[in-house]
């Protein structure tokens, strides 16, 4: 088929961007062209195992719906998972959705479908959010770029010399494990050192845990019921100078420039972007952490390195998904 034909048939069908995250799922429709449509978003309200993996085909079913309700005129399939997708059999471990581990997520949208011309990507979130800002985000035209994303937990997508790193196991960027103090706590056991400081649900416990220790404590959180804060209420907080939320964002962000001192001294990236749920309220932050970072780098790499917020507007893992799919139609296989 001459080129030009192949472009007018393969922008005639549609791109599936799934995101899979800890207490939600959201889902788009994409052209090949990269405008985004048919924005939905469901939630897990504490489904695991094979509930869990029932609201992403549901989720899915709605997606092919609304493209037309001709699966034909579905190119591919992107999916962001929030944990590891193992390439060699497509099974997924989410450490937020109980049940998740060797979930066989690429064998149950294939056995939805039914259809093999349909081609089914699927990535760590890290990687989507990274892929999303190299198609239509900060990381424009980069070639070594690591994007760290704040949320729920920490994970961070690289990319060196434009090869994006997976690494023996597919875990490469499980950044949260990151070891930035010492001595060694059991705390640390599930979600590592870093995450259990600087991650949305760590900024939100160790705050919780401060104003429960101090009995004299009179701020921002005083007529509040200790259960229900969250991350937001502490960056409210925090920039109200709040005590405690100084105290523990303060921490955040010593560690964000720690952690990411060691990632510009081991991999030299041009570009570090910052996105996830928490950057939201602590993008404001990112010059403060940046200075963090300049006490701990390698001295000449820390100034060839731009720390940028996320240009894509909460979307990266969708947009990225879908990307992965136009990277399969191009080159006939995932990056």
């Amino acid at each position: 088929m001459p080129l030009f034909l192949k472009f007018i048939v393969m922008s005639d069908k549609k791109i599936i961007s799934i995101d899979i995250g800890g207490t939600k799922i959201s889902g788009a429709i994409f052209s090949i062209e990269g405008n985004m449509s048919h924005f939905t978003k469901l939630y897990l309200n504490g489904r695991y195992g094979d509930e869990a993996g029932k609201l992403v085909i549901e989720l899915l079913d709605k997606l092919i719906s609304d493209s037309g309700k001709d699966i034909n005129k579905i190119h591919g399939i992107g999916i962001s998972v929030p944990g590891i997708i193992y390439s060699e059999d497509g099974t997924v471990w989410a450490p937020n959705i109980e049940g998740w581990v060797k979930y066989p997520l690429l064998n149950t949208i294939k056995r939805y479908l039914n259809n093999s011309d349909i081609q089914v990507c699927i990535e760590s979130d890290r990687t989507c959010y990274l892929c999303g800002e190299l198609w239509q985000g900060a990381a424009k035209g980069s070639e070594n770029v690591v994007y760290i994303g704040v949320g729920t937990g920490i994970g961070a997508g690289i990319m060196l010399d434009s090869k994006l790193l997976h690494g023996f196991g597919d875990i490469a960027g499980s950044v949260g494990w990151m070891a930035l103090q010492i001595p060694y706590s059991e705390e640390y056991d599930k979600c590592g050192c870093f995450e259990y400081y600087a991650s949305g649900n760590g900024i939100c416990n160790r705050a919780i845990e401060l104003i429960k220790q101090s009995l004299d404590y009179q701020g921002f959180f005083s007529d509040k019921v200790i259960e229900d804060i969250t991350t937001k209420d502490i960056f409210e907080a925090y920039y109200l100078s709040d005590p405690i939320a100084t105290k523990v964002i303060n921490k955040a962000i010593q560690l964000w420039g720690m952690a990411s001192a060691n990632i510009v001294s081991l991999l030299n990236p041009e570009k570090i972007i910052w996105g996830g749920g928490v950057f939201g309220p602590a993008v404001k932050l990112i010059p403060e952490i940046y200075k963090e970072a300049c006490m701990w780098a390698q001295p000449i790499s820390i100034k060839q390195v731009e720390y940028l917020p996320s240009g894509c507007s909460g979307e990266a893992g969708l947009k990225g998904a879908a990307y992965l799919v136009l990277k399969h139609i191009k080159y006939g296989k995932q990056i």
